[in-house]
């Protein structure tokens, strides 16, 4: 029962991370980062399809050994952070706008703190 449960979550995470690719305040890394630890607890062949995935793999083995997020990834992020504000400010009423705004302010600082890997 507990290795479906985590089989139905790290296919959610990884759908999750796919749809992030598309929209700017959803990330894509940490999705996929979530869907290789589910899988690890259900699927060893879906984990080690992640781990030597050509664009997620080395994501996923730099977080787990040393917590680490690339300079690559941050400033997609940050990016991504921008291009959400703007948006916000273009479409969102007060004080909707200061979503993304918190939400980078947070998210963000938190990303760059973490090591580089």
């Amino acid at each position: 029962m507990k290795r479906h449960f985590y089989l139905v979550c790290g296919w959610l995470s990884l759908a999750l991370g796919a749809i992030g690719a598309f929209l700017p305040l959803l990330p894509t890394v940490p999705f996929v980062i979530l869907a290789a630890f589910c899988f690890a607890r259900s699927s060893p062949r879906l984990e080690a399809w992640l781990l030597n995935h050509p664009t997620f793999g080395h994501h996923i083995v730099a977080w787990r050994e040393k917590g680490a997020i690339s300079r690559k990834g941050k400033i997609a992020a940050t990016v991504a952070f921008a291009v959400s504000i703007v948006l916000a400010a273009i479409f969102s009423p007060w004080p909707w706008v200061m979503a993304p705004v918190i939400a980078a302010g947070v998210t963000g600082s938190w990303i760059w703190t973490r090591p580089e890997g």
